[in-house]
């Protein structure tokens, strides 16, 4: 099978039935080291597939980088196993020389929840403060109907999501019409979020006005900042936010829709960009 997914012998059980012994479809997770200009940020661990992306998307999430020109190159180094095969988990990003030096503190920060050690408020004027992109102006209006269409367009082709049930996917839509952008995967909904933005870096197509970031699992306080970051409007995640994140979406003026079941959601926040399209359109 692919580095993204592993097959395993498992024993079921079921009360009251003899154990059965099978094959179980597993998400792999393995780390990442990222390397800026040769010098360790950190150890991550991911699911392998897209990883320029992860690391762009990190960047961008963490404020070093906002423009698709600083980020210039990046490689694989050699991470040897055992058996002398390149294992893929060293990566060196090379920036633009005019990218200031990161904040030393990134290598004991990068990998930590931005509410680390902070408290709520604390934590939302830290995370507003941070962003280059505003969400305010952005004329965004989504229709409701596109919107309860939005998590069905989390599956696709991603067949190892479906199977192992282990990962987490993303997508970065249209938010007019809802053509899909980019889909990415991941064990962490968080390095999904990453992938799908430094796609977006890569493509220079930052700041991400007029889009829609879809989530499978729930909206976290650090999904909201990274969307924030990137300058996206709108994020609509299948299952409820926390309190933070849903204070944090409407600090900044982005619209998060949540709790989508069928033609029914939630809007936590940003609840005037939700208009039906003849509405809008009058």
């Amino acid at each position: 099978m692919s580095r993204v997914a592993v097959r395993r012998k498992v024993t079921r059980l079921t009360v009251g039935d003899p154990p059965v012994e099978q094959e179980e479809v597993l998400a792999v997770e393995e780390p990442l080291e990222i390397r800026v200009d040769g010098r360790s940020l950190g150890v991550m661990m991911r699911t392998p597939g897209h990883d320029f992306d992860l690391a762009a998307g990190l960047l961008v999430s963490s404020g070093v980088i906002t423009r698709g020109e600083h980020f210039r190159t990046a490689r694989y180094c050699a991470g040897v196993a055992d058996d002398g095969l390149n294992t893929y988990n060293v990566l060196d990003v090379t920036l633009s020389p005019e990218v200031a030096p990161h904040d030393p503190g990134l290598e004991r920060s990068l990998l930590a929840t931005a509410s680390c050690g902070l408290s709520g408020k604390a934590s939302i004027e830290a995370a507003r403060t941070q962003s280059a992109h505003s969400l305010r102006d952005d004329a965004l209006r989504v229709d409701p109907e596109l919107l309860s269409a939005l998590p069905q367009k989390l599956g696709g082709d991603q067949m190892e999501s479906v199977r192992t049930g282990g990962l987490h996917r993303a997508a970065l839509l249209d938010g007019v019409g809802g053509k899909v952008l980019v889909l990415r995967q991941d064990i962490g909904r968080d390095n999904a979020v990453d992938k799908v933005v430094g796609w977006a870096l890569k493509e220079d197509r930052l700041p991400l006005w007029g889009t829609v970031l879809v989530v499978s699992g729930r909206a976290s306080f650090e999904l909201v900042r990274k969307a924030m970051m990137a300058g996206i409007p709108a994020v609509a995640a299948i299952s409820a936010p926390s309190p933070l994140a849903a204070e944090l979406a409407t600090e900044v003026g982005m619209t998060l829709v949540a709790s989508m079941r069928g033609s029914s959601m939630v809007v936590y926040a940003g609840a005037e960009r939700v208009v039906p399209a003849a509405a809008s359109s009058t």
